[in-house]
């Protein structure tokens, strides 16, 4: 049965057809027979007991410079929809936070993925926390006398903000650097936000894996090596997406995660795993879908529709 699906997305005329996992996302509903309205989170609003957008139908199409076409534009309450994406890019912040709050005035009514109340509570860096056994040695903290003590414990480590994205704002602090307290001046000058501290791992050298999870299930991976210089791997900054497999320890990985993401209705996760270790648990706006399509020929785009038309069919 066709679905009214809303995404709340960034502006989509700029976005890379062949890497964008929302336009993915969108084009792959658009096959199955659904009805596409897109929105911008400024354009999401409560008012006088509902819950509003403005914005316009759409239709996507893979051709470069002419990917969509939209509609008339529309003020619609998104309680008509059967299905809202919640898919804007982070930072964390308190506007996404926000969309959150009001995204939960109409879940699971109407089904919003991921389920805000879950995304809001399990930020990318913060969900590791709960698998410590699975995690480098961490730290989350404002204060410079616990992020010297957490160099000094452990030499070489990553320092960068607890919100950020995209590979913004990571720095290596080897044990010959000595920027650790000028850092820590930049960071607190810029916002209250703690920092995250990380145990180094030499292994990021050969890659940064990215493993999709759907409805809880691993779909695939795709392995990002950074360029030449770089400690970071996104490809945000330049990181070569390759074409890997699963390992047994990230199996054991996904198969711990798994239960509690499904459970939280986290339908389409990305986390990051590095020599074994797992970095980060990506709830908000995760990318990697077209990569792995390509590498593996599976329809993850379509694995996660699946798992949407049966939750909706459960209901």
């Amino acid at each position: 049965m066709p679905l009214n699906v809303a995404i709340q997305m960034d502006p989509i005329a700029p976005v890379d057809i062949d890497a964008d996992s929302t336009f993915r996302i969108a084009e792959e509903a658009q096959a199955r027979g659904h009805r596409l309205f897109y929105y911008t989170p400024e354009h999401l609003a409560f008012e006088n007991g509902a819950v509003t957008a403005r914005g316009w139908p759409l239709e996507v199409r893979r051709e470069r410079g002419n990917h969509f076409t939209l509609g008339e534009r529309a003020h619609i309450d998104l309680r008509s929809q059967d299905v809202v994406w919640l898919r804007q890019d982070p930072p964390f912040d308190m506007s996404y936070i926000t969309t959150t709050h009001i995204l939960d005035m109409i879940h699971p009514e109407t089904l919003v993925v991921n389920d805000p109340f879950w995304v809001r509570n399990y930020p990318e860096k913060l969900l590791v926390l709960t698998f410590p056994d699975l995690t480098p040695p961490t730290t989350i903290a404002r204060d410079l006398e616990t992020l010297r003590d957490f160099k000094h414990a452990h030499g070489d480590i990553i320092l960068k903000p607890l919100y950020g994205n995209g590979g913004a704002g990571v720095f290596r602090l080897d044990p010959q650097d000595r920027n650790l307290n000028a850092l820590h001046e930049l960071f607190t000058g810029i916002n209250r936000e703690p920092l995250i501290a990380q145990k180094f791992l030499p292994d990021v050298a050969a890659g940064d894996k990215r493993i999709i999870l759907v409805d809880g299930e691993p779909a695939g991976a795709i392995n990002r090596v950074p360029a030449v210089g770089e400690t970071r791997s996104n490809m945000h900054v330049g990181g070569r997406a390759e074409k890997v497999g699963l390992t047994a320890r990230e199996r054991e990985i996904c198969a711990a995660i798994g239960p509690l993401l499904r459970e939280k209705g986290q339908i389409f996760v990305g986390i990051d795993v590095i020599g074994g270790w797992l970095t980060e648990i990506n709830v908000t706006s995760p990318t990697g879908i077209q990569e792995l399509e390509r590498f593996d020929g599976t329809n993850v785009a379509g694995m996660i529709w699946d798992a949407i038309e049966a939750r909706r069919a459960g209901r």
